[in-house]
């Protein structure tokens, strides 16, 4: 499925297809059903894991795209200062360069809070409490104009699993998806870059390997075989929305798809 690879050199392939950066920033959540819709759509992926000691490149020079994945970590530091992991500053500067330089990203539960965090938007632990397992979210009207949210349905199912909230997005995001409980579950940053709050590249193993000994589901005194169960009758209408919303975002990277016009007013840190 991907071209799993330590250094930017190797990112190519003979055929001169277009490459994604992948980050998995913890090994209970790779790319799974995501990475084989972008493969499927004709990207190229290469992986790198920070937590195994990968080490980031310094920009995104002969990538298509980047895709940021989720993990149990918190994107803020803890009381007493400690990182939710030791790469997120090194993460958060390569998303401030995905955006400045209009790199296709998509960016998934942690990665979606990431990418708000490098651009001065708030998460936050979530007052609402924890969000698990089976949800829809609303279309806003944003939504419409946006080239990979026009064709999702209004009230898409998706899948969550988060204890944390974007409590504020950057200003001059774009808000194309919320919730009752949670108004933010996606954004687009400039006219290139995408979070969402929700899962789409789950599997039920992966929610089964999330269950397993779950602070999570204890607090919230839900039985892990049915949360399982749950997720899993709703993969099939996760698929029909988000693998071709998958598709739209490689199509995006490949040059096939045009995006919306840039905001010269977003504020973008970094360089």
């Amino acid at each position: 499925m991907a071209t799993e690879t330590g250094t930017e050199s190797d990112t190519g392939s003979a055929g001169g297809a277009a490459t994604a950066l992948v980050i998995e920033n913890d090994p209970t959540d790779d790319a799974r059903r995501l990475g084989e819709w972008l493969t499927e759509a004709g990207l190229d992926l290469a992986v790198l894991r920070p937590y195994a000691g990968d080490a980031l490149p310094d920009d995104l020079t002969g990538y298509a795209a980047l895709v940021v994945l989720g993990g149990p970590q918190h994107p803020y530091p803890a009381p007493d200062g400690t990182l939710g992991a030791p790469w997120f500053p090194a993460l958060e500067g390569l998303l401030r360069k995905a955006v400045r330089h209009r790199v296709p990203t998509l960016a998934i539960c942690l990665g979606a809070q990431l990418l708000a965090t490098a651009h001065a938007g708030t998460v936050e632990r979530s007052a609402a409490g924890p969000e698990v397992g089976p949800s829809v979210v609303g279309k806003r009207d944003a939504a419409e104009h946006d080239p990979l949210f026009r064709y999702v349905p209004m009230i898409p199912d998706v899948l969550q699993w988060h204890v944390d909230e974007i409590t504020e997005l950057p200003q001059g995001a774009t808000l194309l998806a919320a919730s009752t409980r949670y108004p933010h579950q996606a954004f687009r940053l400039g006219d290139r870059a995408w979070g969402l709050q929700f899962h789409i590249e789950c599997d039920v193993a992966m929610i089964a390997d999330w269950t397993t000994d779950s602070a999570t589901l204890a607090a919230l005194d839900y039985d892990p075989e049915l949360v399982v169960a749950a997720c899993a009758e709703v993969l099939a209408d996760v698929e029909e929305v988000w693998q071709p919303f998958a598709a739209r975002f490689a199509a995006l990277a490949q040059g096939r798809l045009d995006g919306v016009p840039p905001r010269p007013t977003l504020p973008l840190l970094g360089q």
